[in-house]
């Protein structure tokens, strides 16, 4: 049985793990400023409805590589980040608004967003809040907004790597979560392209929010 997380424990899994990134900033841009995510940017905007400048929440946006992206598009995006540094960075470096804050303790406008863009993110959320943290992101979309996902793959491990803690989900139980919480499954697929599927670390998949709470996919 897998054991129930504390207050206590949450706190320490957040700190530490921001920890881990606040003090590897400079090397994390360093490594990640020139990864190619045009694939899931592209993926995740051709599903937001409309024709305008649209909304979007970076959730985890890091340093702001995909901030800066949205915005040289013509869009209107909003970083979300829990590492302290990383908002310094990602505010310095696109000069979009950059609010700070824990993945655990969200504090969300109602439909503000078109699109919420989880890129690498959401697996930070230990297993249990999972659900609780989808239903918050659900609640700041606007009717039939879109939620993009990119995590890396696994057989539903649980716990620390190096300093950071984080859930590699397999497909089904991923898609199970995210069809709970009230999303409607739009696509998914497997990063990096162009490589066997045992070489491919990263689940991507992108969903629209249901009218229903307890609507299915179709």
């Amino acid at each position: 049985m897998t054991r129930v997380l504390a207050g206590s424990d949450l706190s320490q899994i957040t700190a530490r793990t921001l920890a881990n990134y606040g003090a590897e900033g400079e090397s994390f841009w360093h490594h990640t400023k020139g990864h190619d995510v045009s694939q899931n940017i592209a993926t995740f905007l051709r599903y937001i409805e409309g024709t305008h400048r649209f909304a979007i929440l970076d959730f985890g946006c890091g340093p702001g590589r995909d901030l800066k992206t949205f915005q040289e598009l013509g869009h209107d995006p909003v970083g979300l980040e829990g590492a302290a540094r990383f908002v310094e960075m990602a505010r310095a470096y696109s000069g979009c608004e950059v609010w700070h804050q824990d993945f655990l303790r969200l504090e969300l406008p109602p439909e503000r967003f078109d699109g919420v863009f989880a890129n690498a993110s959401l697996f930070h959320v230990p297993r249990q809040e999972l659900s609780r943290v989808l239903t918050e992101l659900r609640s700041c979309l606007t009717p039939r907004g879109v939620l993009f996902s990119s995590n890396p793959r696994g057989q539903n491990e649980e716990g620390w790597m190096g300093g950071r803690y984080g859930v590699w989900h397999d497909d089904t139980l991923w898609r199970d979560v995210l069809t709970r919480a009230g999303f409607n499954e739009l696509e998914h697929y497997y990063r990096p392209p162009g490589v066997p599927r045992a070489q491919q670390a990263w689940f991507a998949s992108v969903w629209r929010k249901a009218a229903d709470r307890n609507a299915t996919v179709r």
